[in-house]
């Protein structure tokens, strides 16, 4: 009996289940093996007609012996041979010489499995996934994934004809990782993971949860890419601190970048990462926006999540480029001046069969028990908190999207979702903490440890919070949860729910715009009029206010202003600024067009000058977070609905703001002010430039006597349904 025949007839088990697809340890049996004193070298290329060895040089050695029809070659090595290559010839007689993945050690260190095994690798991005490396001066690619329960892992691709038998992967059982380095692969290939689960059955086809890009549904695969962008914004990134500037201005323009703009001359197809570059960044430039927040451009499966159930937590979406279309995207903005907010949502993933649902077969991202790993509501799976392999994903996506992309802010999405375990559920659908509470103390601890990193990064975050939770943007050392701002909801459903009412009703509202500055200080909050206010039912905003044409736009215009000169940064989102008449559809155009018309063009005017006067005026955001920055003059004219109040800066600079809620002009309107002299309007929202009436105050003198505890009082005309804000002249401003 020959070498190779005793050898097929100790392995022929091992062989079987190899060919089956069913080995879990397939570098035991492939690449080169020392059997009966001999080195005995295997592969399984299921294609080919015939296989020879070669030398590096391409030297033919020997012809492998086929050992099984179903493409199982094995040849005794030659002496002294140390590298080896294998030439293919396929049954159409085509040859290629290609290096034998079986034949390289692992390439993942100690070190980095300790790290990833522990779960505090940060830059966990790099070690799994797909990394383009030189290994041995050979280039490929190295493929990691985790996947603990999993009885087998394959890399599947385009390079393998999806056959999961061909690039099955080494398993680390004290971490659960899985990793090959595949020699040749280069940028652009498809893949995918092929897995059997603990019982042997085989799963759907997997996307990588580190994938950094992806073929568009449905075919759902990863892609090979290593970006090559050069950076031009150092200058930038270098100015980026651990300490976040809470009295600097903050004004958000909210985007969903397959509706901002379509090119209608093109089919209505999307705009690209880099003519959004051009387009959306000049725009937001000239309205005086200083950041931009875009709804979450992580890959998903269904347009009309509008990403909010995202698939690839590393992956720019390929709807409007690749990777670094949208790194040049990221770059101009910062150019521009303009810093980037990105939506990021580690609230819940969707259950798509390619993504991280039941991914090896095991409830390894979610959580198995129903009452604790199911958004019933959103029909999505929520992550499991307590897992540190997880939470390592978690955290490695969010520094992911600031080191590699130089995002300068996640807003995360859903936190109220995950703070509670009882959130949106009846008794007996939730599993109380240990402690007996509803508060979801793991979530609570990766939300801490999140927004330190964040920080740490020179990143700021957002959270959008609906509920009364302690803390969410104090100090996470102390006993906060660390975000840097807070999304006021309240703020936001108390003030729309009052414009929508009829002004002649309003006197009985008058505290829902009141309220918010009982607790304006308790939060660094956020006003935020966003995307979710103008769609399901809920009209445009320019659709909430009452009365005719005239005075809707008038409502508006007096809004925003209001808005302004509230304390607390600013967020609008797209197309309110053009005072859309129709709620936002994620599938269509802003109506652009309506700038045709003086009403819609006149909102849009006053937005940018809102915008560049609250630049250049420090008393309008440099105290946005205490007492100290904010003084009411009159905050209970209800019979008039009435409201005024000052704003200050650190230097005692000042402005003073009044909004009328009526359509009504208040004559002879007396305002107690600290100083006798000139003062001058600075914003009117009924000028005619913007669409209204044009009554104005050209000349105001502050004079004895005082009112309002204050020792001089200013007499002036309040316009119709609308906001002034006034400065004194001698200010120096």
């Amino acid at each position: 009996m020959t070498t190779l025949e005793t050898d097929q007839q100790r392995n022929r088990d091992a062989f079987a289940a190899l060919l089956q697809g069913r080995h879990s340890d397939p570098f035991a049996l492939l690449g080169v093996h020392s059997a009966d004193n001999v080195r005995i070298v295997r592969t399984l290329q299921p294609q080919a007609a015939q296989v020879d060895l070669v030398d590096a040089e391409g030297k033919h050695l020997c012809a492998m012996q086929r050992v099984h029809d179903d493409g199982l070659f094995a040849a005794v090595m030659p002496p002294r041979i140390r590298h080896y290559l294998l030439r293919i010839t396929t049954s159409g007689g085509q040859t290629s010489d290609i290096e034998d993945p079986y034949r390289f050690g692992q390439t993942l260190g100690e070190l980095d499995l300790y790290l990833l095994g522990e779960g505090s690798d940060s830059k966990i991005y790099n070690k799994l996934g797909a990394q383009l490396r030189t290994f041995a001066g050979i280039q490929g690619a190295r493929f990691a994934v985790w996947a603990p329960n999993a009885s087998r892992v394959s890399v599947v691709a385009d390079f393998n004809d999806w056959d999961g038998r061909r690039h099955s992967m080494r398993l680390h059982p004290a971490n659960g990782i899985w990793e090959i380095f595949i020699p040749g692969v280069s940028q652009g290939c498809r893949y995918k993971y092929e897995m059997l689960d603990p019982n042997g059955k085989l799963l759907p086809l997997k996307t990588d949860p580190y994938g950094n890009y992806h073929e568009p549904p449905p075919g759902n695969a990863s892609i090979v890419y290593e970006s090559r962008y050069d950076w031009q914004d150092g200058e930038w990134t270098d100015k980026r601190s651990i300490y976040p500037d809470l009295d600097k201005p903050v004004s958000i323009y909210e985007v969903h970048l397959g509706s901002w703009r379509r090119n209608t001359l093109e089919g209505n197809r999307y705009l690209t990462y880099r003519e959004l570059a051009a387009e959306l960044v000049g725009y937001v430039k000239e309205m005086g926006f200083t950041h931009i927040e875009l709804l979450p451009v992580s890959e998903h499966p269904f347009d009309g999540s509008w990403g909010y159930q995202p698939i690839g937590m590393f992956a720019p979406t390929q709807r409007f480029g690749d990777p670094d279309d949208f790194r040049f995207l990221v770059d101009r903005c910062h150019e521009a001046g303009i810093a980037i907010i990105l939506d990021w949502v580690p609230a819940h993933f969707p259950q798509d069969e390619h993504g991280l649902r039941r991914f090896d077969g095991t409830a390894l991202y979610e959580h198995e028990d129903p009452r604790k790993g199911e958004h019933a509501d959103w029909g999505t799976l929520i992550f499991n908190f307590g897992r540190r392999e997880v939470v390592n994903y978690l955290i490695g996506s969010a520094l992911y999207w600031i080191d590699e992309f130089h995002i300068d802010a996640l807003r995360v999405d859903a936190v109220a979702s995950m703070l509670y375990l009882d959130y949106s559920r009846e008794e007996g659908e939730w599993v109380p903490n240990e402690h007996g509470g509803n508060e979801n103390l793991e979530a609570v601890a990766f939300l801490r440890r999140l927004n330190i990193e964040l920080h740490a990064h020179g990143a700021t975050s957002y959270a959008e919070e609906s509920t009364a939770w302690p803390g969410v943007s104090h100090p996470a050392d102390q006993d906060g949860l660390g975000f840097t701002y807070k999304w006021n909801m309240g703020w936001m459903n108390d003030t729309l729910s009052y414009m929508s009412e009829d002004p002649v009703h309003r006197r009985h509202h008058h505290d829902k715009m009141t309220f918010s500055l009982v607790y304006a200080f308790n939060e660094n909050f956020v006003l935020p009029l966003s995307h979710d206010e103008v769609v399901h039912g809920k009209h445009s905003l320019l659709g909430r206010m009452p009365g005719d044409e005239w005075q809707r736009f008038a409502n508006l215009r007096a809004y925003y202003a209001n808005m302004y000169a509230h304390p607390g940064k600013k967020l609008l989102f797209m197309g309110s600024e053009i005072a859309q008449y129709q709620e936002w559809g994620h599938d269509q155009s802003l109506d652009w067009n309506l700038l045709e018309y003086p009403n819609h063009s006149g909102v849009q005017r006053l937005v940018r000058d809102l915008n560049h006067l609250y630049r250049r005026t420090p008393a309008l955001f440099e105290i946005d977070f205490s007492g100290d920055g904010f003084e009411w003059i009159n905050w209970d004219d209800r019979d008039n609905s009435v409201l005024s109040w000052v704003r200050r800066d650190k230097s005692g600079g000042y402005v003073i703001c009044i909004t009328n809620f009526t359509p009504v002009i208040r004559y002879d309107y007396q305002l107690g002010v600290a100083d006798k002299g000139p003062f001058e309007e600075i914003i009117n929202t009924d000028a005619e430039k913007y669409g209204g009436s044009g009554c104005c105050n050209t000349s105001l003198m502050s004079d004895d006597p005082g009112r309002h505890g204050k020792p001089y009082s200013l007499r002036l005309s309040i316009p119709p349904l609308a906001t002034l804000i006034l400065r004194p002249r001698n200010d120096g401003c």
